[in-house]
């Protein structure tokens, strides 16, 4: 090989100014010429060059933001914050379609028998389970981290806590709008599904994140069982009655007060001790 790169134009290729095309002459031949290379290596500040790197493997070493972590950081949420909510296994798209398809089920249910006692029964239920998955090693992919990182316990379920709640009651939100011939009353889920969440919360610092909801879900439906025993037919059943609503938002706000109270339990271990069965 004869011709080789100019000096002049070997430093403006180095310093990002050399244009076309030149600049492809110069890109064709450096690619087979060892003796070019090593003379623009020599040609290049090594700190430049360094530092290029250094943005380099930052850039392919940072993770990739999903849609979701990209929508709250355009909402004003700190990324830190929205890269917990994006790693929250329940607000995956898996989770929302399940959710979905179970309460489409049900108002076709409703529709079909005419009474709203199964999605009133039911709706409660998911914002509670969607609470119970959104922590542990078998599902939360950020539990390790979660267990290490100087974070406060009571402050990641609290944020999680309220993500949930927040796709939750939006998708119970959208099955009552397919029932618009029951009124007010297609809302009567909504007080009962805070209680429930509320007092799996609350119960957890104690009894640990699984066995806390079974028991209160486990509650829930008893409670409706034996009410049903004792109501007539096509008769509201007590808990979505008024007295059956003001006694859920007395639970809501009992809960709320005892999670309160208890919050440092969640501290004590890194949410080890609340995943494995309470704080020790």
């Amino acid at each position: 090989m004869t011709w080789h790169v100019a000096e002049d134009d070997l430093r403006a290729y180095a310093q990002g100014e050399l244009a076309p095309p030149l600049l492809w002459s110069a890109d064709a031949h450096l690619t087979g010429c060892a003796l070019c290379r090593a003379r623009l290596a020599e040609a290049v500040d090594p700190v430049a060059l360094d530092a290029a790197w250094e943005r380099l493997d930052a850039e392919l070493d940072a993770p990739r933001p999903g849609p979701v972590e990209r929508l709250l950081t355009r909402l004003g949420v700190a990324d830190h914050t929205a890269r917990l909510l994006a790693a929250t296994p329940v607000l995956r798209r898996s989770w929302l379609l399940s959710v979905l398809f179970l309460l489409v089920t049900t108002v076709l249910a409703v529709r079909v028998a005419d009474r709203p006692t199964l999605f009133l029964a039911l709706a409660p239920l998911l914002p509670l389970a969607g609470v119970a998955l959104s922590y542990g090693p078998s599902l939360d992919p950020t539990y390790e981290m979660a267990v290490v990182a100087p974070l406060h316990g009571f402050r990641l379920l609290m944020i999680r806590t309220v993500a949930v709640l927040t796709a939750g009651l939006f998708c119970n939100g959208l099955a009552t709008l397919a029932l618009p011939g029951y009124g007010l009353p297609a809302l009567a889920w909504l007080l009962p599904a805070l209680a429930l969440t509320a007092t799996g919360l609350a119960l957890s610092a104690r009894l640990g994140s699984v066995l806390a909801p079974v028991l209160v879900g486990g509650g829930w439906l008893t409670l409706l069982v034996l009410t049903g025993n004792q109501t007539p037919a096509h008769d509201t059943l007590s808990p979505f009655t008024a007295g059956g609503q003001a006694a859920a938002a007395a639970v809501t706000a009992l809960a709320a007060l005892l999670l309160y109270h208890g919050r440092d339990r969640f501290d004590a271990r890194p949410l080890g001790g609340f995943h494995d069965g309470g704080a020790a």
